[in-house]
């Protein structure tokens, strides 16, 4: 990612080259880890499922939630996650019902079919985490920092939208 109009309005922040470079990683690492998952399907010879679905299975895990609760607990980035639940259901990897408290809201879960492809998920990434510590590309404290990092960006960009108005 770079900066492509120069501004005159004040100087550039000296690590602006390390913060663009640090955008560009998180969108290719999130594209890559899509093409990770979809591949490991291809393997599998599952093809009814694509990457975006199977990484929602893993995310709802064993919860029970509201298609509302998908993006507040961060289960689902995208932004057609009715159009992503419904292939799901038809599909039979989740179950859903209306509440009982509240007729307009739909809780959903996963169903056996949908916990396998959980299961597989979870695999695949414990095989990438064994992978990684075998290779010593990143150690437990270098992903812990990682972590911390992205969680203080995570909170200063929340910090902008809420504060924006």
């Amino acid at each position: 990612m770079t900066l492509q109009a120069p501004t005159t309005l004040r100087p550039r922040p000296a690590f602006l080259p390390e913060y663009l470079e640090t955008l560009g990683l998180l969108e290719r690492l999130h594209r890559l880890l899509l093409d990770v998952i979809k591949d490991e399907f291809e393997r599998l010879g599952q093809l009814d499922i694509n990457a975006v679905q199977a990484l929602l299975l893993f995310n709802v895990g064993q919860n029970e939630v509201t298609a509302g609760e998908l993006k507040s607990r961060g289960y689902y980035q995208g932004s057609n996650v009715s159009y992503n639940l419904k292939k799901l259901v038809e599909l039979g990897y989740m179950h859903h019902e209306r509440s009982e408290m509240d007729r307009r809201s739909v809780r959903v879960r996963l169903t056996d079919r949908g916990a396998a492809v959980r299961d597989r998920v979870a695999e695949l990434f414990c095989r990438h985490a064994d992978g990684m510590e075998a290779r010593a590309l990143i150690g437990l404290d270098g992903m812990a920092e990682a972590n911390n990092l992205l969680k203080r960006m995570e909170r200063y960009w929340g910090d902008q939208i809420r504060y924006i108005y």
